[in-house]
């Protein structure tokens, strides 16, 4: 049994075979979506978690030694009062600077130059 284009349309019409070509066309994508691409999109969902808790770790031990740092800057400008104005310049100059990024993976305060541009029009 031969399947043959023209006569399917001659028999059935031209929308019904279409219809029929693009409800294949669905299933076959909708196969290799769900066998193909959400186990990738599900190991990279668990590595993107995993990256996560890293960083956080090291963002909480980064706050831990800063702490350490000023308490040991401290105590040395307690035994040393002369130098105490540049102890203090250096627990100011290594503080913490954490930043919180929004989803474009910019900080909260750098501007969208699009964003900027589109009010200028307006």
């Amino acid at each position: 049994m031969e399947f043959d284009l023209a006569q399917a349309i001659s028999d059935y019409g031209f929308p019904i075979v279409a219809a029929m070509g693009m409800g294949y066309f669905i299933y076959f994508i909708w196969r290799w979506v769900t066998e193909t691409i959400e186990p990738v999109i599900g190991d990279a969902m668990f590595t993107l978690i995993k990256l996560v808790d890293r960083v956080r770790m090291l963002d909480n031990d980064m706050i831990r030694l800063n702490s350490k740092l000023s308490m040991v800057l401290e105590y040395r400008a307690k035994l040393n009062p002369q130098r105490e104005d540049e102890l203090h310049r250096l627990v100011n100059e290594y503080k913490s600077q954490g930043k919180s990024f929004n989803s474009t993976g910019r900080t909260d305060d750098e501007k969208d130059i699009n964003s900027d541009s589109a009010d200028v029009d307006k």
